[in-house]
């Protein structure tokens, strides 16, 4: 099958690389042309372990340019992965989609075969047939659902782990309108041996955000619960442990620390509290998600102003910038509001982390970022952000250890340690 794919972001080179894999044609698509140009020559434009060995594998199929029409002219299916970033009130930014809706819609003009646009980017139930489909119909003069087909195909993919996300899916949810469209996405997708769910094409698109702001509200619910084991002097791990083996509760991201981050969990919690409000009603849950997560990260400063409390001068090493580990992504990192506080603190700031500190250099130049681990273990406190594997494996004895991510070795060495939430 040709496929193009709009928008050169974690979801679209994945996706674009992954079915390059399993044997089809596909064309990139984005404005920027430095990712143009990567792609071109074989590489990944994003850090994602295993994607830049997938692209140079399928380099033969693999093809990238910064031109709608061209993409579109010579595939059957298109991929709608442009990004949904945050309006100041919580709300989805639609602009990126919308223009893309015009482009496609201007390239379908041209094309008389039968086309079917997926929309892969994360949109609220409605936006794929009140904003996307009525951009394409306008630019096109063509009707959906009789000359080209509008699909829903979220995506579950988690940075860091992308690629075997991908070929491994839990579910795959397909919303439609036309016969035609189902057809194409099922043959697209008949490789794949998990549940398949066809639905129209708001529920798909509900789908993605209740699954996001199911996970998020499982991780603030964990720290609410961690916030008064610590408290009180229990372990919140041993007694999610405990919890966990209920066959009824998942255990999956009842983890105790410092809160989520990244491109998706804040970002579509509140989307959905703005859309919810929307329509009149109190998202009261989803707030709390959100006010728990804000507040989470400023604990580990509490618990290190115990042992320093005057942080003016004091050298403060933070381990760990992107907001998971496997990935040089740092958008809602919880790093970001400690080194924030560290600053207005006046404290001295060193920090490490094996990916992403070009990207928090640009936020914040005026912190040392050391060239190893180690160097950071030379502060008067260290900070453990972001759970890199790495982090295992450091010398933490005769040291202060502020804690959010529970490492083992740090825990059982460190001269004085504080956990988050244990």
């Amino acid at each position: 099958m040709k496929i193009s794919v709009i928008g050169c972001g974690y979801v679209g080179v994945v996706t674009g690389a992954c079915l390059g894999e399993l044997g089809h044609d596909v064309v990139f698509v984005d404005i920027d042309k430095r990712k143009i140009e990567a792609i071109n020559s074989a590489g990944s434009p994003i850090f994602e372990p295993g994607l830049n060995k997938l692209i140079s594998k399928n380099h033969h199929r693999l093809s990238a340019t910064t031109l709608v029409a061209e993409a579109l002219e010579d595939t059957d299916i298109t991929f709608l992965c442009v990004g949904t970033p945050s309006n100041d009130d919580g709300s989805i930014n639609l602009d990126y989609v919308r223009s893309a809706g015009t482009d496609i819609g201007k390239a379908l003009k041209e094309i008389n075969s039968f086309h079917v646009v997926v929309v892969k980017s994360t949109v609220l139930p409605g936006t794929t047939e009140e904003v996307i489909k009525p951009a394409i119909e306008s630019e096109s003069r063509k009707k959906a659902s009789r000359e080209f087909g509008i699909s829903s195909n979220p995506e579950f993919l988690r940075e860091g782990s992308a690629v075997e996300d991908f070929f491994k899916p839990d579910r795959i949810v397909i919303g439609f309108e036309d016969e035609r469209s189902k057809a194409l996405l099922e043959d697209l997708y008949a490789p794949f041996e998990c549940p398949k769910i066809f639905t129209d094409i708001k529920t798909a698109e509900m789908v993605k955000y209740v699954s996001n702001a199911s996970l998020a509200m499982k991780i603030s619910f964990a720290n609410e619960i961690g916030n008064m084991c610590k408290a009180m002097g229990i372990d919140a791990y041993e007694v999610f442990r405990a919890v966990c083996m209920d066959r009824r509760i998942n255990p999956a991201f009842f983890r105790s620390g410092l809160g989520f981050g990244g491109s998706c969990f804040p970002k579509d919690v509140r989307a959905l509290i703005s859309k919810i409000e929307e329509t009149g009603l109190n998202p009261r849950i989803l707030k709390s998600v959100i006010d728990v997560n804000e507040a989470q990260p400023l604990k580990m400063i509490e618990l290190l102003k115990k042992h320093l409390p005057n942080l003016k001068g004091a050298k403060i090493g933070v381990l760990g910038l992107a907001f998971k580990p496997d990935t040089e992504d740092i958008r809602e990192s919880r790093a970001i509001v400690l080194v924030k506080r560290l600053i207005e603190e006046e404290a001295d700031v060193i920090s490490y982390d094996p990916a992403a500190k070009d990207n928090f250099r640009a936020l914040f130049p005026g912190i040392s970022y050391a060239k190893t681990a180690d160097d950071v273990l030379e502060a008067d406190a260290v900070l453990i952000v972001t759970e890199w594997k790495e982090f295992e494996d450091l010398d933490y004895r005769e040291k202060l250890v502020i804690d959010g991510r529970r490492i083992e070795r740090a825990r059982r060495d460190a001269a004085v340690y504080e956990g988050v939430c244990w």
